[in-house]
């Protein structure tokens, strides 16, 4: 079966499935549905309040087991409002600490092990909105040192980070606000999350009368970091 069929087709069952849930319990029901299994936004672990010594920190980091990234959109569904979340742990990342300073990272994301409760929506986000066939990958690369030191010491846990976004084959300035934390085991922790405009991007927000979704969402990650 030709990969333009299968997207046709999940996206067909897809319409089949909401239909039947406006139908049955009507709009509310789905929304309180897809809402009630949407992720909560990344944040620190309640473990994230110990500290490290700069000079402790110095040297190359990189992403561990626990790490997330994904995307969080919204939509309206015959006027209720509905909050999407995909995930995958398919993330690998590297930062190095230099002097007190973040001086350099990069966060690799593979885009299509990206994944909701739902498959043909992970479908037509694949093949038709981020056409991962072509452009496999989401990076963010850090572009400015930023001194990380008030956040290991646990004075000042949010970071202001200045990078680029590569989504799509389209790379954008961006600025990433995130929290960074340090846990028991010495690991770091930075979470958060950025805001994007598809049509930046090239990728169009789908419409299907029913159901329309916001032209703007965030690319959001949890990054577990070990030396």
């Amino acid at each position: 079966m030709k990969r333009r069929t299968k997207v046709l087709l999940g996206i067909a069952v897809g319409v089949v499935v909401v239909g039947a849930a406006v139908v049955v319990g009507g709009p509310v029901v789905y929304a309180n549905l897809v809402n009630g299994a949407a992720d909560a936004a990344p944040t620190l672990a309640p473990s994230g309040d110990a500290t490290l010594a700069a000079a402790d920190a110095e040297g190359r980091w990189t992403s561990t087991a626990g790490s997330f990234a994904g995307y969080r959109v919204h939509e309206v569904l015959r006027g209720q409002d509905v909050t999407v979340t995909g995930r995958t742990e398919d993330v690998d990342a590297q930062a190095t600490v230099t002097g007190g300073s973040l001086t350099a990272a990069t966060v690799t994301v593979q885009v299509a092990s990206i994944s909701t409760p739902e498959a043909a929506r992970d479908e037509y986000f694949r093949g038709t909105a981020l056409q991962t066939d072509r452009f496999p990958t989401a990076v963010f690369r850090v572009t400015a040192p930023v001194d990380v030191r008030p956040a290991l010491a646990g004075t000042d846990r949010d970071v202001a980070l200045r990078g680029a976004l590569t989504l799509h084959g389209v790379t954008e300035a961006v600025t990433v606000h995130a929290k960074l934390g340090v846990d028991r085991s010495g690991h770091v922790q930075v979470a958060g999350s950025i805001p994007i405009t598809f049509a930046d991007y090239g990728v169009h927000a789908p419409d299907l009368g029913f159901v329309t979704v916001d032209g703007r969402g965030a690319v959001e990650f949890s990054l577990e970091l070990a030396m």
